[in-house]
């Protein structure tokens, strides 16, 4: 199971930057779950390279793990994409309303 991560948006968005760890993350999603070497196979990268990104990507909450016999396969973990989209939507709205209340302000005048 991955460690918990305080403020994770820092850390999700540090994860996602990266491409092929963006690539790696929608092929786990499409797919279920994989291992290293499965996802490893579909990615100009090497098998050693995939494991440190699915780090990366466990570290920040977006993958969970589990050891199945001698394999450590990944999954997606929805919940921490959904609670960063939340905040970013939160954000949003609060900008939007910022953003009308100084429309309303300059229409006034």
């Amino acid at each position: 199971m991955s460690a918990a991560v305080a403020d994770p948006e820092p850390a999700v968005f540090a994860a996602l930057a990266d491409p092929t760890r963006w690539r790696v993350l929608g092929m786990l999603a499409q797919q279920g779950e994989g291992t290293a070497t499965t996802l490893a196979a579909e990615l100009p990268v090497s098998r050693p390279a995939v494991i440190k990104h699915l780090g990366v990507l466990d570290r920040a909450g977006l993958v969970t793990r589990r050891r199945a016999g001698r394999e450590v396969r990944y999954r997606v973990e929805p919940a921490r994409l959904d609670e960063t989209a939340r905040r970013i939507a939160d954000l949003a709205n609060a900008w939007d309303t910022r953003l009308a209340a100084l429309k309303a302000l300059a229409e006034e005048r």
